[in-house]
């Protein structure tokens, strides 16, 4: 426990209480002081956002969504519960209908502002605000769902949530007065408080009975209209906040009273919980009392215990075998299950606080009450403090718990006290398991391992677990050292190490580099000439070959030399020098990581991109009328164009590998690029490329600062292309004559003049400016390098410009041939340079939108490029349908195969 921040304590030194003493006096001063604890902790926020009403919000809006869904695709099921509702009410006496609407009719508006004076009498009138507010939100969000349903929704959805009434009407799909009558009721709390709660549900059954029977509304539109207010009134409160519940240090004072202690002052402990994995623990104080040592209590409540708590069930979700805690947990499971684990842990014959006592604060907290150590943590000791002996007791904290199935499951440097005659405890038991499982018991050795291993080395953190638990249970260990299975605040830890590892990497390898420019500068000031009749001259033939040798010896010289210095640079990470090191004493140890995530984010990511590519592609191909454009299509033409679409794949992989001076296999890359079709439906199509091609080169074996440079070099020289070839085009369609009145050379123009206008604008807005600095710095550092040593390779240079080239001229032949599968004797021919412009136009705008594989960008501007280039609309818009499912549609499906194939081949 690190010192209290301040003490309140009296100055007079306590006496027993005796009627009509001086020590009943001070007694009195003492505990009136402790009425009125104050600085004892920072200010409270007044108000809260609690995940669990943001969970609630979003089970309520999917629960309307699954409403809607319902209505919508189940007609026959709706018709016929309503024709059961209906007939079984109908029996219903007349006399029970009419008391039963009266009833509630007044209730309905009766019970709110009962319960609003009950409120304002405790002066808790920010409840009633929050319940108004969220009365006037569900009001408006009432209003809306009538309009939509009245004018816009299908006509089942009209049939589920009205009924016919008299005049040719409709009734109300929701109920203007029963829906924010819900929301204020669910935002003031009233469902929290049993009686009420009970009042509430009497008073909305008696309202939906009555309107039923009387044929004023559906069973659907009763479970909407209960849906909307609950889900208004949460989301009002996630929005605004909840007025804060959590017990202050005065509360606590009250609390310990209670239970027997006399206490004097309560100061929080001088502790920042900041990480994300120990941030649920909660609040400790320090405690001084009037007689005996003083005491540290833990403060838990509903605030804190809900911290962390998407996170928890992340990890449920994916990882395998390993039991997280629940995530929604009352405050007396948790009271009961840290308790248990307090005795059980001191049972086991472990160093671990001993718990006195245990309260609640309130229906919103609890607190328990340990004996005071007063120690420092591991993470606050020096490196010079943390001796063997003191990694041996840690070890040994271990052992014991470990010896009666104890899981601590919170291993980190903050829960490992030394108190000041170097006695190791062990803290933070709250997260653990009784009864743990073989799997989490290793993953406390693997979590204790690193954790000394972050402070004193592998070496160090190896011998002393090797000392106490042997070398059996450290060696079963290895396949649980990896990231997944240690804390989130170990992970951030090696992340940082990481980062200082590669640094020091690229530190060594720019020394080595320019150690080399300056050796080959040196060498070549130092190379004597040779006269015109030297007798070794041969000729400028042989010379300029021999020249060539020379520089190409120089080039593989260097490249070795940068090579060995990456590898003296290298350094293993942590958890692969604390396997080395139990490998030595254990060689035949288990070392292939144990499998625990169940979904990989990949795999996530993989099937919502998936269901998005789905989504999209479902929404263009039902637009069109298939059956028209089917029969209009020369199928002659399409085949044509279906050539063309997979063509460019084999040129994008030519003018990738025309930047890449290292070996790359062509087929590998081929499929990289039909890959890259799956990948630019989740994302701009610029940027899914540039990350699959890097990603790419760096598994095929380029380092990852040169793939970079690679793929970032192939961009620049492409756009440099785009351009030339956009006006190139453009002047040559300018040159022509065709039927519309807006030329393409004179779009070139303006959207060059466009283009230069935002660029005077970004570099004259410094904001702007470095915006865009950073992130093209990013992306093309060590470009110009990289196309230097391009250039010197004339055929690698080749073929890189010419996979440009080809693949623009394959794009523009399919969209050439989609336009000729639908053109009649009737429509006039397009130029090949009329086409181009268009295709180079709408490319351009689509790799600008921020819609995945430019969706909807592309195909207006490819649209009405065509037609403003003098093609008929009916012929434009299938024509640009035909290309778009070639190129973007199509290839979705083989792009997916060719990236699960990579991806199980370890090439992506």
């Amino acid at each position: 426990m690190q010192p209290p921040k301040a003490a309140d304590a009296p100055d007079a030194e306590p006496r027993p209480d005796t009627p009509g003493t001086v020590g009943s006096t001070l007694s009195a001063v003492a505990e009136e002081q402790a009425e009125r604890v104050s600085g004892d902790e920072p200010l409270l926020p007044a108000r809260v956002h609690r995940p669990s009403d943001l969970m609630r919000l979003l089970i309520g809006v999917l629960a309307v969504a699954v409403l809607f869904a319902f209505a919508a695709f189940a007609h026959g099921t709706t018709t016929g519960l309503e024709q059961d509702i209906t007939k079984g009410t109908g029996q219903a006496p007349d006399l029970l209908i009419k008391i039963a609407g009266l009833v509630s009719s007044i209730a309905v508006l009766l019970v709110p502002v009962v319960f609003a004076i009950e409120r304002l009498i405790k002066r808790d009138g920010l409840r009633i605000a929050d319940g108004v507010l969220a009365a006037v939100l569900a009001h408006g969000v009432t209003l809306a769902a009538d309009l939509w349903v009245a004018q816009s929704a299908p006509g089942t959805i009209q049939d589920a949530l009205t009924q016919p009434q008299p005049g040719d009407a409709l009734s109300d799909p929701v109920h203007g007065y029963l829906a924010p009558v819900i929301a204020y009721m669910t935002a003031v709390g009233m469902a929290r408080r049993p009686r009420w709660r009970v009042v509430l549900w009497v008073v909305l059954l008696l309202d939906a009975f009555a309107m039923l029977v009387g044929g004023y509304t559906t069973p659907f539109s009763i479970i909407l209209t209960v849906l909307i207010g609950w889900t208004v009134a949460y989301g009002t409160l996630y929005a605004v906040g909840s007025p804060n519940v959590r017990p202050t240090g005065q509360h606590l004072m009250a609390g310990l009273r209670r239970v027997g202690f006399r206490p004097v002052s309560a100061m929080r402990a001088d502790e920042t919980l900041d990480s994300g994995d120990q941030s649920d623990r909660g609040r400790r104080y320090l405690v001084s009392l009037e007689d005996g040592p003083p005491l540290d209590v833990t403060v838990v409540d509903r605030e804190q215990q809900a911290q962390g708590f998407f996170y928890r069930v992340w990890r449920r979700l994916t990882l395998r075998g390993i039991t997280e805690r629940r995530s929604i947990q009352s405050l007396r499971q948790a009271l009961e299950q840290e308790a248990l684990l307090a005795y059980a842990a001191i049972a086991a014959g472990a160093n671990a606080p001993k718990l006195i006592a245990t309260s609640e604060l309130g229906p919103d907290a609890v607190m328990l009450v340990y004996e005071h150590i007063g120690g420092r943590s591991l993470d606050a000791l020096e490196d010079a403090e943390i001796t063997d002996e003191l990694l041996h007791g840690a070890w040994r904290q271990v052992k014991a718990l470990q010896s009666r199935r104890i899981a601590h499951r919170r291993l980190t440097g903050d829960a490992i006290l030394v108190d000041r005659s170097g006695t190791v405890f062990v803290t933070d038991l709250r997260g653990g398991e009784i009864a743990a499982g073989d799997l989490v018991l290793r993953m406390d050795v693997a979590q204790l391992l690193t954790t000394t291993g972050l402070r004193v080395g592998a070496e160090r953190a190896v011998a002393g677990a090797l000392e106490v638990l042997g070398p059996d249970a450290v060696a079963d260990c290895l396949p649980l050292l990896q990231p997944i299975a240690l804390s989130r605040s170990t992970r951030a830890a090696l992340r940082r190490l990481a980062r200082e590892r590669s640094q020091r990497e690229r530190e060594a390898v720019l020394a080595a580099s320019d150690a080399a420019k300056r050796a080959r500068a040196q060498e070549h000031t130092a190379q004597p000439a040779v006269s015109p009749d030297g007798g070794a001259d041969t000729g400028p033939k042989t010379g300029a070959r021999t020249d060539r040798k020379a520089l190409r010896n120089q080039k593989q010289a260097e490249k070795r030399a940068l090579d060995d210095a990456l590898e003296e640079a290298r350094e293993e990470d942590l958890l692969s020098q604390m396997r080395r090191q139990v490998l030595l004493i254990r060689p035949q140890a288990p070392v292939e990581p144990v499998r625990l995530e169940r979904i990989k984010p990949r795999t996530l990511v993989s099937c919502i991109a998936g269901a998005i590519a789905a989504y999209f592609l479902i929404s263009q191909i039902t637009q069109p009328d298939f059956g028209a454009v089917a029969e209009q299509a020369e199928w002659g033409w399409v085949a044509a164009a279906v050539g063309f679409s997979a063509l460019s794949y084999v040129a994008a992989a030519m003018s990738l590998l025309g930047f890449v001076p290292e070996r790359v296999p062509f087929g590998k890359t081929v499929l990289a690029q039909v890959a890259g079709s799956f990948v630019k439906i989740v994302a701009p199509a610029a940027v899914g490329g540039v990350a699959l091609n890097t990603r790419f080169l760096q598994r095929a074996g380029v380092r990852p600062g040169l793939a970079v440079a690679s793929v970032g070099a192939s961009q620049l020289f492409g756009l440099g292309c785009h351009i030339l070839l956009l006006a190139a085009f453009g002047y040559l369609t300018g040159t022509e004559k065709t039927p519309s009145s807006l030329t393409p050379s004179r779009t070139v123009i303006a959207g060059l003049l466009t283009v230069a206008v935002l660029v005077l604008v970004v570099t004259a807005v410094p904001f702007l400016r470095k915006f865009v600095v950073t992130r093209v710095r990013s992306l093309f550092a060590g470009v110009v390098p990289r196309m230097l040593d391009v250039v010197q390779r004339p055929q690698k240079l080749l073929t890189g410009i010419g996979g440009m080239l080809l693949l623009t001229g394959l794009f523009v032949m399919c969209l050439d041939a989609s336009v000729r599968a639908f053109s009649g004797p009737d429509v006039p021919h397009l130029s090949y340079a009329s086409i181009a412009v268009v295709f180079l136009a709408g490319n351009a705008l689509g790799s600008a939108a921020p819609t995945p594989g430019g969706m909807g960008a592309v195909e207006g501007a490819l649209t009405l490029g065509l037609i403003a280039v003098g093609l008929p609309k009916e012929v434009a818009a299938p024509a640009v349908l035909l290309y778009r499912l070639l190129t973007l549609w199509l290839p979705v499906l083989p792009g997916w195969l060719c990236f699960n194939h990579l991806t199980r081949k370890g090439a992506l």
